[in-house]
C-alpha cells in the first residue's frame, strides 16, 4: 500500500518539515508527496484503487487505534494508495471534500496546515506501529 500526501502550501524547512520527515522517514510504505500552489492548482485524480481522506475540522474526529483499524482494513481489502488531502489557509474546497472516502479530523480546533501534515505523518506512523504491534502505541 502507498501514501500519497497532497498538500496545498510549501512545507520549506523549519520545525514543522523537519518533524514531518521524522515520521515519514520511519513508514515503511512508500510516500508520494505533491505539494500545490496555496490557491489554484487542480488536485491531481485518483489512480485506480486509491482511496480519498480529506483532512478538515468538520470530519471524524478518530482515536488512533481506530484509524488503524480503518488503515488495516483497507489495506486487507486491497486498496493500493491513500491519498491524504491537506488544504492550505482556506481549507479544502467543497467538491474536495465532497469526492472524499473519508473526511478525518484531528479535532475541532483548526490546525495550520504545516502542523496538520506533521501530525498525519505521525498518526500514519502511530497506525503502522498499531498494526505490526510494536509498543509505540500506548492505549491510555
Amino acid at each position: 500500500m502507498r501514501v500519497h500526501i497532497i498538500a496545498r502550501g510549501r512545507i520549506g524547512r523549519g520545525p514543522e518539515a523537519e518533524l514531518f520527515e521524522r515520521y515519514v522517514k520511519r513508514l515503511s510504505w512508500p510516500v508520494r508527496i505533491i505539494e500545490l500552489p496555496d490557491r489554484g492548482g487542480a488536485m491531481p485524480p485518483a489512480d485506480p484503487g486509491a482511496l480519498t481522506i480529506a483532512l478538515d475540522e468538520t470530519g471524524e474526529d478518530l482515536r488512533s487505534a481506530a484509524l488503524a483499524e480503518r488503515i488495516g482494513a483497507w489495506r486487507d481489502d486491497g486498496v493500493r494508495e491513500l491519498r491524504f488531502l491537506i488544504g492550505g489557509a482556506d481549507g479544502l474546497a467543497q467538491e474536495e471534500r465532497a469526492g472524499a472516502d473519508l473526511i478525518l479530523s484531528f479535532g475541532r480546533a483548526t490546525w495550520p496546515h504545516l502542523l496538520a501534515r506533521a501530525m498525519l505523518a505521525e498518526q500514519l506512523w502511530r497506525a503502522a506501529s498499531i498494526l505490526a504491534n510494536h509498543p509505540y502505541h500506548r492505549e491510555g
